[in-house]
């Protein structure tokens, strides 16, 4: 059974610590990418600062050449500058910016290639077949963290931290009992029946 729902309560936890930042940070770049297209420059330079990180993180596992990516990314921010009218059809900015830089490695690649004698493999950009599968998983991800927060919802405090404290920090049942001042029986009784909510939960 610990290793059944192990898998679900990592998820939960790493979604639980970050959830809240995440969706404000989401809500932020909303409001500003909104601001940017009715004209605030300043929410432009909010959204590069809240982002290129992301890009560069992103492009480093496309390419090795720090100079190349660099100028894609300014490519990247400067078309989103100039051309913020179009951005009101964007409704993932981080999706949308990734491909976007994505999109401007491989053009400036291929313009390389065409310029000079390197054999097309050996340029030095890497397959981002495995950049998308992993972007893709990670908004799975999201969802199933999503789904087993909510689970985890329906549970009573205390419940929720002795499953919390047992399936996600792996304390044994004698620091459980230390914890939260409870005897060992009433820990598994705990326990137990907060798997047995969940169950039904997800049923």
């Amino acid at each position: 059974m610990h290793q059944i729902y192990n898998q679900y309560y990592t998820v939960m936890e790493k979604n639980y610590t970050r959830k809240t930042v995440q969706s404000n940070s989401d809500m932020l770049t909303v409001q500003l990418l909104s601001n940017f297209i009715e004209g605030d420059i300043s929410a432009f330079s909010k959204l590069y600062d809240m982002h290129v990180n992301l890009l560069y993180n992103y492009g480093y596992k496309l390419t090795t050449d720090i100079e190349l990516l660099k100028d894609c990314i300014q490519d990247v921010f400067i078309k989103i500058y100039n051309k913020r009218t179009e951005l009101v059809t964007v409704i993932n900015f981080k999706s949308y910016l990734i491909i976007s830089l994505k999109n401007k490695l491989c053009d400036e690649s291929r313009k390389r290639v065409n310029l000079s004698d390197v054999a097309v493999d050996e340029l030095d950009i890497l397959s981002s077949d495995n950049i998308e599968r992993d972007y893709i998983d990670c908004e799975k991800e999201k969802l199933n963290s999503a789904f087993v927060s909510k689970m985890l919802d329906q549970l009573s405090p205390r419940q929720r931290k002795a499953i919390v404290l047992y399936y996600i920090e792996e304390k044994k049942y004698e620091d459980i009992c230390s914890i939260m001042e409870m005897n060992y029986q009433s820990v598994r009784n705990l326990i137990h029946r907060g798997i047995l909510k969940l169950r039904s939960c997800a049923a």
